[in-house]
């Protein structure tokens, strides 16, 4: 019997009017701006309004250290958000926005994957509502600026090898990684080596996640170094006169949006800053307002919890002052098999025959990469739960495996 595909899957999905999933969320239809059928942004004044309701069991969901193919952190989040109505219980997830540049390279789209997806799949991994945009342009625009003040003299005496700030971009552009600005002529700028990034690499991706007002954006912007003096000294965005520029560019992307999964289950998607150079978290804002919609907020935190869960316990919960009060760490056979060194997954190519075979023993070889990743959350002061991703094919006793060593530190598993 065939499966259907998740994009067959998606585009079958019978969408809820956001309205009605706002309002049983306690969300203030006044504070709900529509974007089409399939999103819309919350205001931020929805944070003080919503602030006497009461408070949601917060949740972060991380996994082990993926390989190529991922783990199943965002499947994971939005099955146990569905599931959480199966009991009688209301559950909001809060998940980042994907980067189009990793959508459209081998790994593919974030919506989650079989019936644990955020929908519409297509609005939800492509523009959704133009976040990823603004963030492109408030960061350009400190790139012109900053090429503007090189042109009418260098007041500020940024030294011409000293400059950290370069461009950005949302798609994969291998031949604009290192370029060279400023030819063609006097008028044309100056000449200097620079390059582009990918948009969720950037700066002000991180800042806008992490910020929890207007007024915090505007000073997180002020603070951006985009490079140094030849005494060393660092120049901000404060000191080019562009922060303020950058920040009204952002205005609308501050704001969250509320999507919806296949069953109708509430999410937040707002931000995407990658995990290895930023924070690997959605917003602190899609958070306060997340904490007063239900009985659970399930947060994801991206990549492994060596990145995404450390950055929200250390980073995140630091600035929003919200305490998480469970943990989900994702761990899968073939994850498990690959962090034993005896297998190499490449993606877009079949898994190794060797990997797909029976063998708890290189389970719990791998299986290194749990222990410490379960041993870092208990240090935080949560003991997780070890979802254990099954896929087709996966034997009894490797499952078993794995929770043997959640065993090993008390952890639960299922």
């Amino acid at each position: 019997m065939s499966f259907p595909s998740d994009l067959e899957i998606a585009r079958g999905a019978t969408l809820r009017p956001l309205t009605e999933i706002a309002a049983e969320s306690g969300i203030p239809a006044d504070c709900l701006e529509q974007y089409g059928e399939g999103a819309a942004k919350i205001k931020l004044e929805a944070i003080g309004r919503m602030a006497d309701r009461p408070k949601a069991k917060y949740v972060v969901v991380s996994a082990i250290t993926p390989t190529p193919l991922g783990e199943g952190k965002t499947t994971t989040t939005v099955g146990l958000g569905q599931g959480f109505s199966h009991v009688g219980k209301k559950a909001t997830i809060a998940i980042r926005q994907p980067s189009m540049g990793p959508t459209f390279g081998i790994k593919g789209g974030a919506a989650g994957g079989g019936y644990s997806q955020v929908v519409p799949m297509e609005l939800f991994n492509l523009h959704l509502t133009g976040d990823m945009h603004a963030v492109t342009a408030a960061h350009n625009m400190c790139s012109a600026m900053l090429d503007a003040h090189l042109f009418h003299g260098n007041e500020l005496g940024l030294d011409m090898h000293n400059i950290t700030w370069r461009r950005v971009m949302d798609i994969n552009e291998r031949a604009l990684r290192n370029i060279v600005v400023g030819l063609g002529g006097r008028l044309d700028g100056v000449p200097r080596e620079t390059g582009f990034d990918i948009t969720a690499a950037s700066e002000v991706m991180a800042a806008l996640a992490l910020c929890t007002s207007l007024a915090d954006l505007r000073a997180r912007m002020g603070r951006i170094v985009v490079g140094y003096d030849k005494a060393g000294t660092p120049i901000t965005a404060e000191d080019l006169g562009v922060a303020g520029s950058m920040t009204v560019i952002l205005k609308e992307a501050i704001k969250p949006n509320l999507m919806q999964t296949l069953e109708g289950t509430p999410a937040l998607v707002h931000c995407g800053p990658f995990g290895n150079i930023a924070t690997g978290n959605s917003s602190i804002i899609a958070d306060q307002i997340g904490i007063h919609t239900g009985d659970y907020l399930l947060t994801e935190a991206g990549f492994g919890a060596d990145m995404g869960a450390e950055r929200f316990f250390n980073i995140k919960c630091r600035y929003s002052g919200i305490a998480p009060d469970a943990a989900v760490l994702v761990a899968t056979v073939r994850g498990l098999k690959a962090h034993s060194g005896n297998h190499k997954i490449v993606a877009g190519r079949p898994l190794p025959e060797a990997l797909l075979a029976e063998n708890p023993d290189e389970v719990h070889q791998g299986g290194d990469n749990l222990r410490k990743q379960l041993e870092n959350m208990q240090v935080h002061g949560v003991s997780p739960v070890v979802a254990i991703n099954v896929f087709p094919g996966d034997h009894d006793a490797d499952i078993a495996a794995i929770g043997e060593i959640a065993d090993e530190f008390n952890a639960r598993s299922a």
